[in-house]
């Protein structure tokens, strides 16, 4: 759009799109007890991870500086014909004496179809917040996210910006500790966005060679975690609380730089407590699309995986070996990604089976499962109220995002350093398309609610300037009804017009913290015609110098 020299009008749109398979962070914290969220700041890493520190044989590589150092593994697959999946070698956990009643537990029924191992958890958990079982559960949710959006009457002024009208977790899995050369590689990265106003959800997967620049050199995102946890390490060798925190930090970091989201809330599990928990269950039930065959090496041994369509059953081992199943598939990545979300549901079903929920044994193996193979910066109240929440959202409430899927194709495969990565379509550390495709799929619950009118006027002699602000705001969400230039032209700095008396508050508050002002309640000049708008924005000259910053 060249020129401002007009006036354009636009519907609302309200569209919602049919695609499967994610802004910047928010930054308030929560105390456990009754939701008192504090503003916190985010870790930013001080050193560099050192290049000869690092494992060569591992599954990834980063370049420091533009260099490249450290080639790809490389693993020998084929065809083969039918094998046995071998029996865990796990060890079986000794059922603990269960503690509490269930009776609440086994009525609780959960509507979130697709969701990840956290509701899971928060369903299992639910009746054992005392005595072991309450130990358990302060193992595996530590506290320190916050997402404002949880609070049923959020204050506006506790909103750090777009985007906090929702809740986004991030989840990682990893091999953990026992996993050889492939230990805290997060080759699992899937975004799950709440949209608790609107009783919504959304799943983003991140393909694991989604090469991105970081704080630790330029690198695939799977290597992200463990680049940071390592180097935290070297300097603290005892301090492994902060070397995870150093470790999730940096993979946040990265995930709202580049899906242009905030990350509320993290949660990692390995292997090891996804094969345990499916065994528990008694083993899971998948209608398998297609079939997948692949010769793989897992859990230190050879494996022929071959999974054919219809209904196939999958004990831990298995289940595990489909989930990372990728190089015979015909998209690699996003195929596995699928996979994954296909286990989820199936995990999160077979736990919410009568057969699971009527059984204090298996219950209390499960939090044992999890309780050693998981971490995530959730406080159990946090939980229990995200469980509220999903509660309340239906199954076609889901939605999967897609960053593959025509006609939004946003990334493409590249050779960068001489293997095999995931870039931006539209070149290198280029995430605007990104961005604005992802925030329009994850709106605000806030904004969506309000769907307040925004008209825009270029009080400058700057050509476009309002078109580019409307463009920004569109992709946050906000329902842009007209951008015109201005009868001021003289304007130095953003005025904001609030034409509803603040009945609107959530929209306001989002206004006044992108822009730097307060806003007021008239108009500066007679000539500006706002039509039906809520808001009206006029542009000073310090806009221009926001939008390049």
């Amino acid at each position: 759009m060249p020129m401002d020299n007009f006036r354009h009008h636009k519907p609302t749109q309200n569209k919602q799109q049919n695609l499967i398979d994610g802004f910047v962070r928010g930054q308030s914290r929560s105390s456990e007890a009754g939701f008192q969220f504090k503003r916190h700041t985010s870790y930013q890493p001080t050193t560099r991870a050192k290049q000869d520190g690092l494992n060569r044989n591992n599954r990834y590589f980063y370049t420091e500086n533009n260099n490249s150092s450290g080639p790809v593994r490389q693993r020998s697959f084929g065809q083969s014909g039918d094998a046995q999946a071998p029996k865990d070698s796990e060890p079986a956990n000794k059922p603990k004496k269960l503690q509490g009643r269930l009776g609440r537990l086994g009525k609780t029924k959960f509507a979130l179809k697709g969701f990840v191992v956290l509701f899971l958890v928060s369903i299992v958990t639910g009746g054992y917040l005392f005595g072991k079982g309450y130990l358990k559960a302060r193992q595996i949710f530590k506290g320190g996210g916050g997402a404002v959006a949880l609070q049923e009457n959020a204050d506006p002024s506790t909103l750090n910006g777009e985007g906090d009208g929702r809740v986004n977790l991030l989840l990682l899995g990893t091999g953990g500790e026992e996993h050889d050369n492939a230990s805290f590689l997060t080759d699992t990265i899937l975004l799950v966005s709440i949209d608790p106003i609107q009783k919504e959800a959304a799943l983003l997967s991140i393909p694991r060679d989604f090469y991105t620049k970081t704080e630790y050199g330029s690198m695939k995102i799977n290597a992200v975690y463990k680049i940071a946890r390592n180097a935290h390490l070297n300097k603290n060798p005892k301090d492994k609380d902060g070397s995870e925190k150093a470790g999730f930090d940096a993979v946040e970091q990265v995930v709202e730089k580049s899906m242009g989201v905030p990350i509320h809330y993290h949660a990692m599990v390995d292997f090891v407590g996804f094969k345990k928990a499916i065994d528990t269950v008694g083993g899971i039930t998948i209608n398998v699309k297609d079939p997948v065959s692949e010769v793989m090496w897992i859990d230190g041994r050879s494996y022929t995986l071959n999974v054919k369509k219809g209904q196939e059953s999958f004990d831990g081992f298995r289940a595990l070996a489909y989930a990372r199943s990728r190089h015979t598939s015909p998209r690699g990545d996003f195929d596995r990604s699928e996979r994954q979300r296909e286990m989820l549901i199936a995990l999160k079903d077979k736990i919410l089976s009568r057969s699971t929920l009527s059984n204090p044994i298996k219950l209390n193996q499960l939090l044992g499962d999890f309780g050693d193979h998981m971490r995530t910066n959730l406080s159990p109240s946090e939980m229990l109220r995200l469980r509220e929440i999903g509660s309340e959202i239906s199954g076609d409430k889901i939605q999967s995002i897609s960053l593959v899927d025509p006609p939004n194709v946003l990334i493409a495969s590249a050779n960068v350093g001489g293997a095999s990565a995931q870039i931006p379509k539209a070149g290198m550390n280029n995430y605007k398309e990104i961005h604005n495709f992802i925030r329009n799929k994850l709106k605000d619950g806030y904004l969506r609610n309000e769907n307040a009118t925004v008209s825009i006027f270029n009080g400058t002699n700057v050509t476009g300037l309002a078109a580019r602000t409307a463009e920004e705001l569109e992709s946050y969400g906000y329902n842009i009804s007209e951008v015109a230039n201005s009868p001021i032209k003289d304007q130095v700095k953003t005025t904001v017009v609030d034409l509803r008396g603040g009945s609107k508050k959530y929209t306001k508050a989002y206004l006044e913290k992108r822009f730097g002002v307060s806003v007021v309640n008239s108009l500066p000049d007679n000539r500006i015609v706002p039509g039906d708008a809520d808001f009206v924005i006029i542009l000073g000259q310090n806009e221009q110098n926001r939008l390049q910053n």
